[in-house]
Order: C-alpha cells, then sequence, then structure tokens
C-alpha cells in the first residue's frame, strides 16, 4: 500500500498501514525481526578553541554510549536506545458511592382500588480483577528512535584528543573537542 518510494515523514505511517493489512490477511509468519538502527540528531558547532557537538538521545543511559577517535581527526559516537514503557495499571477504587435503590411498583389487578406494592430490586456489584500487564498488543504507531546508532564527524583540524570532554544530561549529550594548538617551528642551530 505504500505509495512513497523515498524517505520522509509519513513512511512510519505508511509501513504501520502496510503491517495492518498483511495482520488483516494473515499474512504475517513468525520470522526474526531485523536489527533496528537510527542516526540521531546533532547540533555541530566550530569555535575558535574548538568544536562543540549536541545530540538528542532521549532515554538512553551513559552506559549505553560509546565515543571513540577512529583516526586523529575523525570521532565517533556509537551506542544502543531500548523501549521502556511506564505501564502502571490503576487499581479499581474502592466501592463506587451508594445510589438510590431502584424500585418496582406492581399493580394488583385484583383490587379495583388501585393499590400497589412496593418491593425493592438489589443489585449485586461485581469486582472485575485488573490485569497487571496487557497480555496481547500491537503498535498503533512506533516512532520512538530505538536500536543502535553512529554518527561520525570529521574534523578539517587537528583536535586534542586528550581534552575531550562529554555529558550527558536531560536526554542531551554535550562533547567538547578542542583544537589542538598549532606545532611551534623549532629553529636548530648548525653548530
Amino acid at each position: 500500500m505504500s505509495f512513497l518510494t523515498c524517505a520522509s515523514d509519513l513512511s512510519p505511517l505508511f509501513r504501520l498501514l502496510d503491517n495492518y493489512e498483511q495482520v488483516e490477511k494473515n499474512e504475517i509468519k513468525a520470522r526474526p525481526t531485523p536489527r533496528r538502527s537510527f542516526s540521531p540528531a546533532f547540533d555541530v558547532r566550530e569555535l575558535t578553541d574548538g568544536y562543540y557537538l549536541d545530540g538528542e538521545l532521549p532515554g538512553v543511559s551513559q552506559e549505553n554510549i560509546d565515543i571513540e577517535f577512529s583516526d586523529p581527526t575523525t570521532l565517533i559516537i556509537k551506542g544502543h536506545a531500548e523501549r521502556n514503557y511506564n505501564t502502571e495499571t490503576s487499581e479499581p477504587t474502592q466501592s463506587s458511592p451508594r445510589r438510590h435503590q431502584p424500585t418496582v411498583e406492581d399493580e394488583d389487578d385484583s383490587d379495583s382500588d388501585s393499590t400497589s406494592s412496593t418491593r425493592s430490586v438489589t443489585s449485586k456489584s461485581v469486582a472485575v480483577p485488573a490485569q497487571s500487564k496487557p497480555a496481547n498488543f500491537h503498535y498503533w504507531a512506533s516512532e520512538r528512535s530505538i536500536g543502535d546508532f553512529q554518527r561520525t564527524f570529521s574534523f578539517p583540524t587537528r583536535v586534542d584528543q586528550d581534552a575531550v570532554r562529554a555529558s550527558l544530561k536531560n536526554g542531551i549529550l554535550s562533547v567538547v573537542v578542542p583544537k589542538a594548538t598549532a606545532p611551534k617551528i623549532k629553529k636548530i642551530r648548525i653548530q
């Protein structure tokens, strides 16, 4: 059913529709799911003293992030993002407030005075146990980035690898890569 052949912002929606049609037709068979990957968004700024990288990694813990240099001017940021859910079920509250009990009035056909007798009808409340975990579910939308990620940054100048600093706060990875100082020309005197 996909009408778009290139990747766009609507591709997750079309993938969802394709999966829905396959489920309807019972075409999905048990098969291993491919390993997902994504490319996190980064802002890269260059100042006189170095390069500043700020990347969006919401929900990723710092234990799942690796930062390394593959050569003197190439920085690689890689890791893994997992999908975590907060699935709290609401417990049923105490008994509902007392309601007015319905009554049924019967007319007595034998009496010509139309005297009526009243009888009460009671209802039983049945407590339904809450399920602790959903037994079976399917995604209506899966838009969060999960799986392995990797970004490679190549700098045009030499950088000081020993002075690189990184921090992760509120889902933003900040990396400061200082520029290497220019080597000083040293003249050697001939004696």
